[in-house]
């Protein structure tokens, strides 16, 4: 009976440590998007994306209506590689991740600064898929506000 307790113990041990290793994987595919972005370097950004990406924004409207505004992956990467002033540093804490095979889910909730100057925030959700050479982001969509900002 022991050797049977033991036995489910380490495999649940080692579901969990592979749980968090899968995590921390994706955790750096994210922080090596923001760290290109700091950089201003466009390549070390795309590789942090999957072919096909979708980015998208959920923006409140001065008139208090609601949209949904699709943007043009291959645009954001230009503009993070184009010399640019100021540092566009995206800070995240990665609130919640969600993982089944190769397929994840991330909610982050950020502050966007231009070098030290705080500009908006909001929350991150990524969608993630596993490839052959690591977890690559699929999907981004976002919320963007001056205040009530997430801690």
């Amino acid at each position: 009976m022991r050797k049977l307790i033991l036995c489910a113990f380490i495999l649940l041990s080692l579901k969990s440590f592979a749980q968090q290793t899968e995590q921390d994987a994706i955790k750096q595919t994210i922080s090596t998007m923001f760290n290109a972005m700091r950089k201003g370097d466009s390549t070390m950004l795309r590789s942090t994306f999957a072919k096909g990406i979708v980015f998208q924004g959920v923006a409140s409207k001065k008139d208090g209506k609601v949209s949904l505004e699709t943007e043009n992956p291959d645009d954001f990467i230009k503009m993070v590689g184009t010399p640019h002033k100021g540092v566009y540093d995206e800070r995240v804490t990665f609130a919640d991740i969600k993982i089944d095979g190769p397929l994840a889910s991330v909610w982050a909730p950020y502050k966007f600064y231009l070098d030290d100057k705080y500009s908006h925030c909001g929350v991150d959700v990524f969608q993630l898929m596993k490839t052959n050479d690591g977890w690559k982001i699929i999907y981004i969509v976002d919320t963007r506000r001056k205040d009530n900002c997430p801690e």
